[in-house]
């Protein structure tokens, strides 16, 4: 017998049941935008609901998005006249981490809790509470000091209240980390608070040096008398709430050349009229071929070839066997600079890994303007172009642009 009353009680603790956990998403996007290059941050992409969703003018006005949870607080015991109501919501920074889920590289993201708001249930009508018959004056006269939209200190009002016989929907600004207390200034049989809207601002890294891909990370907090979350100082149904963070950066990063702009001619300053009408050798041959560059994020370029010279392509006369250096260097348009943050101007590429060029955007360039500078010296110059001997020199170099770097 008492080994059964045993079991029994080990059974019935395990059918207590725990508290809950509420998860919300956090979406935020980062994509570059043409009309407003300087502007590089995340957007906000997780839709409104609770306040803002019903007043989207007012948090429009305040750069405030919000999110109402389906968690209810209490209900209370017996509220006599003089009893505290608080309100606190974790109005500090706090820190999370989020990881690129194909590189795992990580950032750190930081988020606040704004602003605070519930619609508070009342056992009766206010009205009946406080002696009176009309519902309006009920809610006014059922607290001490101001109305219940107006938030008690250190909370901030908001705008907007909303009531019936015996519910208010209020929304607080939270400017602090500490409780926003209400007296009551009669008694109420009991009380509970249904739902729970908050506000929150985000400051997230420069997207600009992350990587494309979906950054994910949480942060927790727990919903109760005294925690993060304190609503009335009653228990909450779910006594936990994750908000789980995907940020989006979309990059770009886009070359173009203008038609014909893959095949190079190296020619003499002037052309070649002086060399074939007077005799004189040229001292360098060349050509500048301009593109155009859109770019968002950190990139590197590269350069690799069939025949090297040193670190340089070559170009080869196959029928002469003769074969000529070509130095190959970049110019940049303004905001695109090299990973020391100076501008690129002239920048000499070589070829493998160790002469590449590691690009750092201050802010988005769009179809920027950039030049590759193509030269051969005077040394292979004088080599190359010889009297009477005829000369055909053909190359291929491929100049690579990679974002994953």
């Amino acid at each position: 017998m008492k080994m059964f009353t045993g079991w029994l009680g080990l059974m019935m603790a395990l059918m207590v049941p725990t508290a809950e956990a509420y998860n919300q998403e956090i979406r935020a996007l980062f994509t570059p935008d043409p009309a407003q290059p300087q502007r590089n941050v995340f957007i906000n992409k997780t839709p409104d609901s609770g306040y803002c969703a019903t007043y989207p003018d007012e948090c429009k006005q305040h750069n405030m998005f919000s999110i109402r949870i389906p968690t209810r607080f209490g209900p209370s015991s017996v509220i006599t006249p003089g009893t505290s109501v608080p309100i606190k919501a974790p109005a500090n920074w706090r820190q999370l981490t989020v990881i690129n889920r194909e590189t795992g590289e990580s950032e750190v993201v930081e988020v606040r809790i704004t602003g605070i708001g519930s619609d508070y249930v009342l056992s009766h009508t206010a009205a009946s509470l406080v002696g009176v018959t009309d519902d309006r004056e009920g809610h006014q006269k059922l607290w001490t000091g101001d109305r219940w939209v107006y938030a008690a200190p250190p909370c901030q009002y908001s705008g907007v209240g909303a009531y019936t016989a015996r519910t208010y929907r209020f929304f607080w600004k939270t400017p602090e980390e500490s409780p926003c207390t209400k007296v009551a200034a009669f008694r109420i049989p009991f009380m509970s608070f249904e739902t729970m809207d908050f506000a929150y601002e985000l400051r997230t890294p420069n997207p600009l040096g992350m990587s494309s891909g979906l950054y994910t990370g949480s942060i927790n907090y727990f919903l109760g008398p005294g925690r993060d979350f304190d609503i009335g100082g009653l228990p909450a149904d779910d006594g936990n709430l994750t908000l789980d963070f995907v940020l989006d950066v979309q990059h770009t990063l886009k070359v173009t050349l203008p038609p014909g702009g893959n095949k190079v001619e190296l020619v003499p300053q002037g052309g070649w009229q002086s060399w074939i009408n007077e005799g004189r050798k040229p001292n360098r041959l060349f050509r500048d071929q301009t593109f155009h560059i859109s770019a968002s994020s950190r990139f590197k370029m590269m350069l690799i070839c069939p025949t090297i010279i040193g670190s340089n392509c070559a170009i080869t006369d196959l029928n002469a066997r003769r074969s000529g250096m070509v130095e190959l260097k970049v110019t940049l348009p303004n905001g695109l600079t090299d990973q020391h943050g100076r501008p690129v101007n002239r920048f000499p590429l070589t070829v493998g890994n160790a002469g590449a060029l590691h690009v750092m955007p201050s802010f988005y360039v769009d179809r920027g303007k950039a030049t590759l500078h193509f030269e051969i010296g005077e040394q292979y110059t004088h080599y190359m172009v010889q009297p009477d001997v005829p000369g055909n020199y053909t190359g291929t170099m491929t100049v690579i642009w990679d974002s994953e770097t």
